[in-house]
């Protein structure tokens, strides 16, 4: 049930404040070496590519306690249907991250340099894109949780796999900005992230089982 991981979060918060507080410093950071006129041209993507970043810095603790104290095990081994279970636990991750993340991208975007007419397609671009980076991630993280430093092998396995995330979400806002039609990337993001959608949930299942075989 969501309730179950809302506590879950109400007693974890750090997990989420994280994430977000690298965020932000990530961007004030670029936002204060990178000159005006750089960050006009290039803010929109380098934050797409801090928003990457961030992701898989929250990644690594998806699955990470409850592998370690064993509830995880309890949810795969007594869940009437477990594919509910994981899915359940990756639209509130997403919730916390991706969706937190679009919330934000106005003030984000603003610190770049993004004009203001183009934030809207920023943030419609995070919206479709972020829940695919939720999604390949998790996979990445499942096969990951056992070993117990997986958060370099958890980058090098889901970075490559967000490239093309990160190619359609930056040249949104790129070309938006130049008055260019943006409704290829945004397909593209919305394809993508649909695609994860089919296949992530129970590629994620299948590495959370292995693991625990493996452990």
């Amino acid at each position: 049930m969501f309730a179950l991981d809302l506590k879950r979060f109400l007693a974890d918060p750090l997990k989420v404040i994280n994430p977000i507080v690298f965020l932000f410093l990530a961007v004030m950071v670029f936002a204060l070496v990178v000159p005006g006129q750089g960050l006009k041209d290039y803010g929109g993507a380098v934050l797409w590519v801090v928003v990457l970043l961030t992701t898989v810095l929250s990644l690594d603790d998806l699955y990470r306690k409850g592998f370690d104290d064993g509830t995880l095990e309890q949810v795969l081994i007594h869940a009437p249907v477990p594919f509910w279970a994981v899915l359940r636990q990756l639209i509130f991750h997403w919730l916390q991250t991706g969706f937190l993340i679009v919330c934000l991208s106005p003030v984000l975007g603003s610190l770049m340099g993004v004009p203001v007419e183009t934030l809207p397609t920023l943030a419609l671009a995070l919206l479709l894109g972020t829940p695919s980076l939720t999604l390949i991630g998790a996979m990445g993280s499942a096969l990951t949780v056992g070993f117990s430093r997986g958060g370099v092998l958890l980058a090098l396995i889901v970075l490559p796999l967000f490239v093309p995330v990160l190619i359609f979400g930056a040249g949104a806002v790129s070309e938006h900005i130049i008055g260019a039609a943006v409704s290829a990337q945004l397909s593209w993001l919305l394809f993508i992230s649909m695609v994860a959608l089919t296949v992530g949930p129970f590629a994620t299942l299948a590495g959370l089982k292995i693991s625990m075989q493996l452990h």
